[in-house]
């Protein structure tokens, strides 16, 4: 498990302003697709530099654990990592000695009920990100059995040297209020 701690003080979800506003121009719903598919193939497939390239450089990845509004500083979360850790996370492992991923799962996502969801500003670099939302669900297969990972995702994806990128990315498990096995898969 990772703590909001070992995020930096700078690295907050604050960048953001509430709310939310109408979807941004130049977003067209099937890339927006196409876009989620590919970051769910790379995920699958372990093509880990190809699932970094994906990410802005002030990205934040957050699977909370429990309550899903808690702030992530003051609550424990299955992940919370920044841009750096991200790639630090990806680093492991390339060495192949993350042990709860030797041997690698076997994976397929599923992504759902894709919907555009409005504009989020961002002061941070001056601009509004497209929010996101979609349902998943990830059948994990390994040696000890098999096991079903579902839930939503909210996205964040800005547009960056004209190609997609994600900013933000929020993994709200159906299951987050059980003990959760290891989910060592997670990137």
């Amino acid at each position: 498990m990772t703590t909001a701690a070992g995020v930096a003080e700078g690295d907050k979800d604050t960048g953001v302003a509430e709310g939310l506003t109408a979807v941004p121009e130049g977003y067209d719903v099937r890339d927006v697709e196409q876009f989620l598919y590919r970051e769910a193939r790379f995920a699958d497939e372990s093509d880990y530099d190809s699932w970094e390239a994906l990410w802005t450089d002030d990205a934040l990845y957050w699977v909370p654990a429990g309550n899903d509004s808690a702030d992530p500083m003051q609550q424990m979360s299955v992940i919370y990592d920044n841009r750096n850790r991200i790639s630090t996370r990806l680093k492991q492992l390339r060495t192949g000695r993350r042990y709860a991923q030797a041997p690698p799962s076997n994976l397929r996502r599923l992504i759902s009920n894709i919907e555009l969801l409005g504009g989020r500003a961002v002061a941070s670099v001056g601009g509004t990100d497209l929010e996101v939302g979609a349902n998943f669900l990830v059948l994990e297969s390994r040696a000890r059995g098999t096991h079903l990972w579902g839930g939503r995702v909210t996205y964040r994806l800005r547009r960056v040297d004209g190609a997609l990128r994600m900013s933000y990315k929020k993994v709200v498990l159906v299951d987050r209020d059980k003990p959760i096995p290891t989910m060592g898969f997670l990137i």
